[in-house]
Formats: structure tokens, sequence, C-alpha cells
């Protein structure tokens, strides 16, 4: 980012005296503070001069100064009614900032992103990583680009290849490539977690890699395969979807895959194989 963009950091500390406030453990409240972590992130985006970006989380507005900086209008969605009254005066000088109250997983982001293409940058509470993507990838109004700061662990596991596959790494990548970009040490936040961070960036792809059509018998397909941990797939897809091991042994080996494998193992091409597979046995 470019040094004469760069607005003075926050004193957050002092923001939070002035307003009595402390930041709320039970929305996972641990406020960016390090300015070179905050830049760190808003490289990752990549944000053009005709970007839009919709910021979960805007907090008491320090990536949000940076972004506004940047893009052509950022929407900061806030959850907590307690930051409203300081954002509103950290970020009343700019004037392509549109401030949001409310529940990101309640709302509709075409309901106040009006462009394709946008972008979403966000310091995320932990505890909603999987149901913010969730609810962005399902979305009508889909983003090109994701940046978030999330806990280290689930960043790994989000981008993790055959034999270390999850559902989560499934869902996401079935949308976009994802990648761990940096890395951000707890000491970056007010308060400190218990646990470092990272910055990770997923690319949409133009159409997710299954069919928009067959997307619902890809996730029930995955959800019985990983349904059940450490089981081999003729017994997690024969419980998962109520057929006779016999029959999924058969569906699995017309796949060339071994039914003794276990969901973890297998790639996500094999899955999209398996999902056609599946469609024409069924």
């Amino acid at each position: 980012m470019d040094p004469a963009l760069i607005p003075a950091p926050l004193n957050v500390r002092s923001l939070l005296r002035e307003y009595a406030l402390s930041p709320r453990k039970s929305l996972g409240q641990n406020f960016l503070v390090d300015n070179g972590a905050l830049e760190k992130v808003v490289d990752a985006a990549e944000i053009e001069p005709i970007d839009v970006v919709l910021e979960i989380g805007a907090g008491l507005g320090s990536l949000t100064r940076l972004l506004a900086a940047l893009a052509r209008k950022v929407v900061a969605v806030e959850l907590d009614s307690n930051l409203i009254p300081i954002l509103e005066t950290v970020l009343g000088s700019q004037g392509n900032v549109e401030l949001v109250y409310g529940d990101i997983l309640k709302l509709d982001p075409a309901r106040f992103i009006t462009v394709d293409n946008y972008l979403v940058v966000a310091n995320i509470p932990y505890y909603i990583t999987s149901a913010i993507f969730r609810h962005l990838l399902a979305a009508r109004r889909k983003p090109r680009r994701i940046v978030m700061t999330i806990q280290k662990e689930v960043a790994q596991r989000i981008c993790a290849q055959p034999g270390e596959m999850s559902l989560l790494a499934l869902s996401v990548q079935v949308f976009g490539h994802a990648k761990i970009v940096g890395r951000i040490p707890a000491g970056s936040f007010f308060p400190a977690p218990q646990v470092d961070s990272a910055v990770i960036r997923v690319e949409l792809y133009p159409t997710p890699m299954i069919e928009p059509e067959n997307l619902d018998t890809f996730f029930k397909l995955t959800r019985a395969g990983f349904g059940q941990k450490r089981k081999m797939l003729r017994k997690s897809l024969s419980a998962g979807l109520g057929l006779p091991v016999p029959e999924v042994e058969e569906l699995l080996s017309a796949n060339e895959i071994d039914p003794t494998r276990r969901a973890e193992t297998l790639s996500l091409e094999e899955w999209q194989k398996l999902t056609k597979k599946y469609l024409d046995y069924s």
C-alpha cells in the first residue's frame, strides 16, 4: 500500500476508554491494531480504484479507513450497536463509506451491494468463519475475491489437499481457489487471542467446479462421506445415503475409487466425478 495513503493508526485502547467500552468476548471481538498487519490484509485484497468492498465486522474502523483510501466505495457492516457511535466519528470524513448496522448472516449482500465483482475484506470473529463463508458463497450476488483474517488452523483446513480434506475445504474450494497469503501473530490484536491468525484469499471461479444444478447433490454426497469420522467410504456413504454397502461399492468402483478409502483422501475432482455418476445411478 502506498505510504502516502496510510492514515495514522487509531489508538484503540484510548477510543474504548473514551466510550467506556470493553471488547465483548461473546462477539469474538479481537481488534486488529497493528498497522503492519492491517496493511498486509489490504495488500492481499489487491483493491483497484473502481472496486466496491464489503467489510464484515467494521469494529472500530481501523481496517475500514485503509479500505476507503483505496476503493471507490466501502460498505462496512457492524453487529455491535455500541460501536456505531465510534464508527460514525472515526469514519465521519470518509464520504465513500456506507455504514450498515446488522448481522451479516441475516443480510443479503445484494441489498446494499449493487455491482458485480465486488470484494469482501474482513477481520472476523473466529467462531463464525464457516457460517460467513457459507453465507457469501450461497449469496445471489457473489464477490470475485474474499480476503479474511481467520484462525490459522482453520485457514489451513480450508486450503487442505487430499489426505487432509474436510467438508469445509470442499465447501470453499468448489467455488474458488483458496490460498494463505500471510500470517498474523496473536499480539497484533487487542485483546490478543490465544492462537495466531492467517490471511486467507479466495479467488472465486466464474462458475463453481460443480454445475450449479448439481451442487445440492454434491453437498449431499460430501456430507454423507464426512458424516462418520474415520469410517471407510463404503460405510459412511452407505449410512449417509441410505444405500446398501454393495451398491455404494459399485458406485465407487465405477469411478475407480477404492471403497476402503476415507473421505479426507478424495480430491475435489474425484467428488466431482462421483457426483455425476451418482446422478446417473439415481
